[in-house]
């Protein structure tokens, strides 16, 4: 799907919370995943950011993506599970204006179909601003089995939440 002459590109970032990954003692293969499916669709990568599994930092990344409107679309990825450590649910509702959990609740049937492990997933979604944050699982294949599921209607909101397109009702 090919974005509008009239319109630009939407603009996207990527967060990988892992404390491995920050220390540069694992490679950040979801965020890679991430970021070749959404440059696939149009979306340009704005920032891409492996930070460690501290939820003030996490919030703040969040924060300053959103509130500078420097993307559109905020991917995280990891700190969903049901670790100590795992707080990347927390940081965004903790910096969203409004949840939206239709999605997260999508992601976990879809990947239920593949896993029963989804159902320990504690992702979240949420619109801070007119950015759009998705949490989506910490692994690279659990990530493109959940991002290709939901890639193509995420920029359909993104067009309503930008003001792109006020139409949400046209029954597709």
């Amino acid at each position: 799907m090919s974005e509008s002459h009239s319109n630009p590109p939407y603009r996207a970032a990527i967060i990988t919370a892992s404390d491995k990954g920050a220390r540069g003692e694992r490679e950040d293969l979801s965020g890679g995943v991430i970021q070749e499916l959404i440059e696939g669709r149009g979306y340009v990568v704005v920032s891409k950011v492996i930070l460690p599994d501290e939820r003030a930092l996490l919030e703040g990344e969040l924060r300053r993506l959103c509130d500078n409107a420097l993307a559109d679309l905020v991917l995280t990825t990891g700190g969903t599970g049901f670790s100590h450590r795992d707080c990347m649910p927390e940081a965004t509702a903790a910096v969203a204006d409004r949840m939206v959990p239709g999605i997260s609740e999508a992601l976990r049937q879809h990947s239920l179909t593949l896993t029963k492990r989804a159902m320990l997933s504690r992702a979240a979604a949420a619109i801070r601003g007119s950015a759009l944050i998705v949490n989506l699982p910490g692994s690279p294949r659990a990530v493109r089995e959940s991002l290709e599921f939901i890639i193509d209607e995420l920029r359909h909101g993104l067009d309503i939440l930008t003001g792109r397109d006020g139409e949400c009702g046209s029954g597709n």
